[in-house]
């Protein structure tokens, strides 16, 4: 299945981030865990730059949304012991208290997209 940047937006910002957190997700703090969204193209930067103000302004989030736009430079896969952390993780405390509450959302909100 191959998703449109539209939908990949509304995923990130609907069940798998907070974008009100500056340098932090949940847990995870430091600048390596700030919000942002990257994009390939001026069409993806000006999605994403209307995207984020419609939320902003239906005020959707209790606290201003800090997600950089940024354009996407280059991929850098995680270490080993990341790859499907989840799966070989499951009761894992972080994964329990912070991943399967965001997978629960995806699952409840886009059906579709999810695949076990």
């Amino acid at each position: 299945m191959s998703l449109s940047y539209s939908d990949l937006l509304r995923v990130f910002f609907s069940a798998a981030h907070d974008p009100t957190q500056l340098n932090r997700q949940g847990p995870d703090v430091g600048s390596q865990y700030r919000s942002a969204i990257f994009y390939a193209n001026g069409d993806q930067k000006a999605t994403a730059q209307a995207y984020i103000a419609q939320l902003g302004s239906a005020h959707v989030f209790p606290g201003p949304i800090v997600t950089e736009v940024v354009p996407f430079e280059r991929f850098y896969p995680a270490e080993a012991y990341h790859q499907d952390y989840l799966a070989r993780h499951p009761y894992q405390p972080y994964i329990v208290f912070n991943d399967l509450p965001k997978l629960h959302r995806l699952k409840q909100e886009f059906p579709a997209l999810y695949k076990e």
